[in-house]
């Protein structure tokens, strides 16, 4: 019986250490027909030599700098012969059985299902949870769902999901061909709202499957708390939003988004959650610098993005009742979304 075949995509820039685990865990897998595209970000260290030197047959794509999350996994697509793609972060150790499951329950569901999310679970600590799947709020930012509650079993049946995450999104290459791949204005953060979110809205599903199981080094590349990842993930959301929501619900944008503030500043103040952990390092100044830069350039970018929602407003294929709808079984609470890490 002929096997489909997977590109597995993987982006990295520096810090060789972190190819030895996704790389490694790669060459354990129970299924075989697939190929490994490393699109590598302009990394100044060796680690492209050493794909070379200890991972031979890997296809490796250079870029001159670093093109960002979403158009470096654009390129690599671009080089992909596979009928399916598994987008996986550098900072990942796959369980040997992990593909082998991901195309089995792609091949047994059914047709209008594209995006499929493995367990993923932290590296540090096997029996937490990373994320299973995303969870969206009305401001257009999304959190892992399940993120940092004990494995317990209670995610242990297949079941449709919002999105999957960026860190490891298996989908159906006539997903990605159909809606144009990743934003690459985005350039990281959000983007895998953008993709999954647009998917949805082009009428395909999302499915966890949690017997395959990823393992997670959260933020090992980026960093937790930069201000690069707070400017860019307050930018996207709005981005997304801009994009994808209904209008009834993107003229409420601000109201939601201060309300979150709201929650965010009492995070502050009792040191908990991204915001609180980010004023430890830096300051409460610094924070409202950065969102007051993401805020002007979200609206610097908004007629481009107006643009792009004409055209994706057009072509979609469900329904304002079915994208309300996500909220009531996607959507997170303030509570979770800016005290948890």
């Amino acid at each position: 019986m002929n096997q489909p075949q997977v590109s597995v995509i993987i982006l990295h820039k520096n810090g060789k250490d972190l190819l030895k685990s996704s790389l490694g865990s790669l060459r354990n897998q129970s299924f075989k027909n697939f190929e490994i595209i490393v699109v590598d970000n302009g990394s100044s260290d060796d680690s492209v030599e050493f794909v070379r030197q200890n991972f031979p047959g890997t296809n490796i794509i250079c870029n001159p700098e670093n093109f960002g999350f979403a158009k470096a996994n654009n390129i690599g697509f671009s080089r992909a012969k596979g009928e399916y793609l598994f987008f996986l972060n550098n900072d990942t150790e796959v369980e040997p059985k992990c593909l082998e499951k991901l195309v089995a329950a792609a091949e047994r569901a059914d047709k209008r299902v594209g995006l499929f999310s493995p367990k993923i679970l932290s590296y540090y600590n096997r029996n937490i949870i990373d994320n299973v799947g995303h969870l969206i709020y009305k401001d257009g930012l999304n959190r892992g769902r399940g993120r940092l509650e004990k494995d317990s079993a209670q995610f242990d049946k297949e079941e449709e999901i919002c999105f999957p995450s960026g860190c490891a999104c298996f989908c159906r290459r006539q997903v990605i061909e159909g809606i144009g791949g990743y934003d690459e204005d985005f350039f990281c953060y959000g983007d895998d709202a953008d993709f999954g979110l647009r998917a949805r809205l082009a009428g395909w599903q999302a499915l966890l499957v949690p017997q395959a199981v990823v393992y997670h080094m959260y933020s090992a590349t980026a960093g937790k708390y930069s201000p690069q990842k707070a400017f860019l993930v307050e930018r996207n959301r709005f981005w997304v939003a801009v994009k994808i929501f209904p209008l009834s619900l993107l003229m409420f944008n601000g109201y939601y988004a201060i309300k979150r503030y709201l929650y965010q500043f009492y995070s502050v103040l009792v040191k908990k959650g991204s915001a609180g952990k980010f004023v430890d390092e830096f300051s409460i100044w610094y924070l409202i610098m950065v969102l007051c830069r993401a805020w002007l350039a979200a609206l610097w970018g908004l007629p481009k993005m107006l643009k792009k929602r004409i055209t994706i407003q057009k072509s979609k294929k469900i329904s304002k009742k079915e994208i309300f709808g996500w909220f009531d079984k996607y959507g997170i609470s303030l509570k979770e979304l800016t005290l948890k890490e």
